[in-house]
């Protein structure tokens, strides 16, 4: 990694570390350290959500005008505001207010983020360097959660104000690393163009829809989203518990099996999937997880015993893992590789709202299936796993050889000397 790249990467790292430290104990601390209630800590989530929704349309033409660097900056500051005052409020209003300035800056932060990289990267590094990041954010989340879970004491609310303290440094510590990245310029690759660019009328949302693979992308990402992401801590947590029997620390086992299988598996899973297509990935993916829902279906509906249960219960989360540590150098690469030059931020920021999108609409209508339907539950996911098999063939015959495979594309010999500073609006030449 050259020194930008690996700026950004130690900036992902914290961040996801701070995280890590209240993402797991948002909930006690609402509920029951402010003895604001469950309903609270329920409308908090919900701001959370919205608050992403309602900036990210917004984002990717900021990022694209301004540069992705001032505008990761911005999000980080709001962000650590957020944190301290979400921190030291104690009315339900003043919680809301903290929670969207919280949740309003780190989504910001994705699309920044992931346009640092693809500024930073050419369409041969840039599998890697995504898959790095998703590496670190999980290791970030983890060693935070488990610092933080040393820490925290319902019966103290100054540890929770620690919590959120060391969590508002880390933002601030991620602004500041902001301020000493210089983005370089890169290589042309022959075979990258996007296809369909060049048809396309328009800027920012009507190019996007416009680009007939975006747009099947886009779906793909839902579907892969809702799936996976939306029924983590909602409907599948629901149905272990319901259906399977499984205990509150069995969960806590499963979830840590998941992000254990990502960690030690990412550069295993890197090395077999970085030249081969990102299509027949994303569809082995999708039968991965097919796999993972039946023996979710074992746990829950079989008739072994509960020890049986809690064991297939927690391979499911395992095979969820290993499906997104192929995802990480799959999909994020893709968006930028589909962008065209002037609009990597505007497609990165549609992809994270497509990403949000899912992740509002999943719990929503997994958690009831989970927790009463448990056999129509398992066969909706298994429908929808297969079908992100079939959507990813179908995205492969819009794409380039280039965007499908990136170890087929060409250097060209015009290669930028030295370290260049995009200036606000310059497009990156990739």
């Amino acid at each position: 990694m050259g020194a930008a790249m690996r700026r950004i990467q130690l900036g992902n790292a914290l961040s996801a570390f701070g995280i890590g430290f209240t993402v797991p104990f948002l909930y006690v601390y609402v509920a029951q350290v402010r003895e604001l209630g469950a309903s609270a800590a329920g409308l908090v989530l919900a701001v959370f959500a919205v608050a992403a929704l309602v900036v990210l349309p917004f984002t990717g033409r900021a990022v694209d005008r301004r540069g992705p660097v001032p505008v990761l900056i911005a999000a980080a500051l709001l962000a650590s505001v957020g944190a301290l005052a979400l921190g030291l409020a104690g009315s339900l209003p003043a919680v809301l207010l903290a929670a969207a300035g919280l949740g309003a800056g780190q989504a910001v932060m994705q699309p920044a983020l992931a346009t640092m990289i693809v500024w930073s990267s050419t369409p041969v590094t840039r599998t890697r360097a995504f898959a790095t990041q998703f590496f670190l954010q999980n290791l970030g989340l983890g060693i935070g959660g488990l610092i933080g879970g040393q820490i925290v004491d319902p019966d103290r609310p100054d540890s929770f104000l620690l919590l959120f303290s060391i969590e508002a440094v880390m933002f601030l510590v991620l602004a500041a690393i902001g301020t000493t990245v210089r983005l370089p310029r890169v290589p042309h690759f022959s075979g990258a163009a996007p296809r369909q660019a060049a048809s396309t009328s328009g800027g920012g949302w009507k190019r996007i829809f416009q680009h007939r693979a975006m747009v099947q992308l886009s779906v793909l990402g839902f579907v892969l989203f809702f799936a996976c992401y939306g029924q983590f801590e909602s409907g599948l947590a629901a149905y272990g518990t319901e259906a399977a029997g499984i205990t509150p620390s069995a969960l806590g086992l499963a979830l840590a099996a998941n992000t254990a299988v990502i960690v030690l598996a990412q550069f295993v899973v890197l090395r077999l999937v970085e030249r081969r297509r990102r299509s027949r990935v994303i569809a082995l993916v999708g039968l991965i997880w097919t796999f993972a829902w039946v023996v979710a279906g074992y746990a829950g509906l079989g008739h072994g015993s509960q020890a049986m249960a809690t064991a297939a219960f927690i391979s499911t989360y395992a095979l969820f893992g290993l499906g997104e540590a192929m995802l990480s150098p799959t999909v994020a690469p893709l968006v930028a590789d589909l962008a065209p030059q002037a609009a990597v931020g505007q497609y990165n920021a549609a992809f994270a709202l497509v990403k949000q999108l899912a992740l509002a609409v999943g719990p929503a209508v997994g958690g009831p299936m989970g927790a009463a339907l448990h056999g129509p539950y398992i066969l909706t996911f298994v429908l929808f796993s297969l079908g992100i098999s079939w959507l990813a063939l179908r995205l492969g015959r819009q794409l380039t050889p280039a965007q499908d495979n990136p170890s087929l594309v060409r250097v060209s010999r015009t290669v930028a000397s030295g370290p260049v500073v995009p200036r606000p609006g310059e497009a990156v030449s990739v």
